[in-house]
């Protein structure tokens, strides 16, 4: 039931992503389909691609933003910094969804490439054959 839902939350979401670029591409396209009696077809081409790169930027920005006061107020509530698995550990509490989305397309992603998977098996496993610590 978990794995159906979320197939269908993935499946929106991936809709919802290509309707946003076909709207991206076809303003796109209205901008210069207007600008090129005013401006010639570079002219045009070059105020599209100026209006692209800002609309980006903004994007950024907001996103920047946004993950600056997150991580702000995560920190504050949190405490003491955690090491990365802790915080992995407490994100997977956090958001279920979220951890078994990421553990399904990691068993793909290792099922889909088995030399990738070999080399981090062992990575993990082998001694370690570095320089021996200094004392």
């Amino acid at each position: 039931m978990i794995f159906e839902k979320t197939l269908i939350a993935l499946a929106a979401a991936a809709t919802i992503v290509a309707a946003a670029g076909v709207a991206v591409v076809a303003a796109a396209f209205a901008l210069y389909a207007l600008l090129t009696p005013h401006l010639g077809p570079a002219g045009a081409a070059a105020v599209v691609a100026a209006s692209a790169a800002l609309l980006v930027g903004l994007a950024a920005l907001v996103a920047a933003a946004k993950a600056k006061s997150h991580a702000s107020r995560a920190r504050s509530a949190e405490g003491p910094d955690l090491g990365l698995i802790w915080q992995v550990i407490e994100m997977a509490k956090r958001r279920p969804l979220l951890a078994a989305g990421a553990a399904l397309a990691a068993a793909v992603f290792a099922m889909r490439n088995p030399t990738l998977l070999a080399a981090l098996v062992k990575a993990f496993l082998d001694p370690r054959t570095g320089p021996p610590p200094k004392a």
